[in-house]
């Protein structure tokens, strides 16, 4: 196999069949399609096995504390916007502990890639429910089925202002690449929804049930229209088909566009004194 500029000598440590390797291996494909080097990027990430991701590429990366990559990607976007930024987190680690976070920066609509590896289990912890986890499916914990209905990652992101949804699968890397390729061409919030098996902990939603449920949205489907993107996100199962591709995509300003004494030059760049912290604060005024 040829060697690539993001390859590193860490071992990694993701259990055998892990979809993460899919979404490293489509990731990286994606990035050298796109001629970006390490020093371009920068992967942030929280706590879990998806968060494990910066370990395992050769760029810039932050590790962050469980569900709080975000806030480190904000203040890595208002201090470097040059950067190509990527957000790396679990189902949990997003929807959970991060779900705040999640929802309100997909309201100021930063300027990021948000993979959300989505196996619908905490597999660093040994499978117990996450928030997608399917309502009566059983757990290492929830051992008679969990009894709260699941969060569908994007249909929150449609309703809660992401400018760019997407739903991949990792067991389909040339679909996946495609996908990353056009998310960070998008200019604001793009969350990926990325489909992963975890042969560990969920024995349900395995790598054969997936190929035999997902479907390609087709070239006559349109990602404006919000409604129908709304409809088109709420299908699953067996009976509907699961699709993937991009679900929805609308053109906004993004968080430093709107903060316009941010927008065009870096903070690194800028020679800043104590005095000048009030022009940092206050978004509203122009200076």
């Amino acid at each position: 196999m040829a060697q690539s500029i993001f390859d590193v000598k860490t071992e990694n440590s993701w259990c055998p069949g892990c979809g993460n390797f899919g979404i490293q291996a489509a990731l990286k494909s994606a990035l050298e399609a796109e001629s970006l080097q390490p020093h371009e990027i920068l992967l942030v990430s929280g706590i879990g096995q998806a968060a494990k991701l910066p370990h395992f590429l050769n760029a810039n990366g932050f590790n962050g504390l469980h569900g709080r990559a975000l806030p480190a990607a904000l203040g890595a976007q208002v201090a470097n916007h040059r950067l190509k930024i990527f957000v790396s987190t679990g189902d949990g680690d997003a929807l959970a502990e991060g779900g705040n976070h999640l929802i309100h920066n997909m309201r100021r609509n930063l300027d990021l890639v948000h993979m959300l590896h989505d196996n619908q289990v905490y597999g660093l912890t040994k499978g117990q429910a996450s928030p997608t986890t399917p309502f009566g499916q059983a757990t290492t914990l929830q051992t008679s089925g969990v009894r709260v209905i699941p969060i569908n990652p994007t249909t929150l992101a449609i309703s809660s202002g992401a400018t760019f949804v997407a739903r991949s699968f990792s067991g389909d890397q040339e679909h996946l690449q495609k996908i990353i390729r056009a998310a960070l061409h998008h200019k604001g919030y793009a969350l990926i929804d990325i489909l992963q098996p975890c042969p560990s902990f969920n024995k349900i939603n395995t790598l054969k049930w997936y190929k035999d449920n997902i479907f390609e949205l087709d070239e006559n489907y349109d990602p404006t229209n919000k409604v129908k993107a709304f409809e088109m996100s709420l299908k699953w199962g067996e009976e509907q088909g699961i699709p993937v591709g991009i679900l929805y995509q609308e053109s906004r300003p993004t968080f430093l566009e709107e903060c316009h004494h941010l927008s065009e030059t870096p903070l690194v760049e800028i020679d800043r004194q104590p005095s000048d912290v009030q022009k940092l604060i206050n978004p509203l005024i122009k200076y």
